[in-house]
């Protein structure tokens, strides 16, 4: 069977992770005259998530949050965060380890009452 550039043949693929993560896969494909890998990498991101803090402390006091991140995913996370908003201070960077729950320190100091 030979196929030319516009003919496609479909090879239909279910996929339901548990999961938010990265999976792997690979596809063998053989005939008398072939063999081929293909090899899929899938990407699993949860739905986007709004969380609200409120933070009570006197003026030119600082106080800290610490807000647990979990990572239940197959592989590490390299994290890096970007504060916005005055007052606000916390590491740049957040590594969590596969399976584990880090706690990312949110400071708020603030300038004025």
């Amino acid at each position: 069977l030979f196929l030319d550039r516009n003919d496609a043949v479909e090879l239909p693929i279910k996929f339901v992770p548990q999961y938010a993560a990265c999976y792997h896969c690979q596809i063998l494909l053989k005939s008398s005259c072939d063999v081929r890998v293909y090899e899929i990498k899938c990407v699993v991101n949860t739905d986007h998530a709004e969380a609200e803090i409120e933070f009570l402390t006197p003026a030119y006091q600082a106080v800290i949050q610490d807000i647990p991140i979990s990572n239940m995913s197959n592989q590490d996370w390299k994290l890096q965060a970007i504060l916005e908003g005055q007052g606000f201070y916390g590491p740049p960077l957040l590594n969590v380890g596969l399976g584990e729950t880090a706690l990312y320190p949110l400071m708020f100091k603030p300038i004025a009452e």
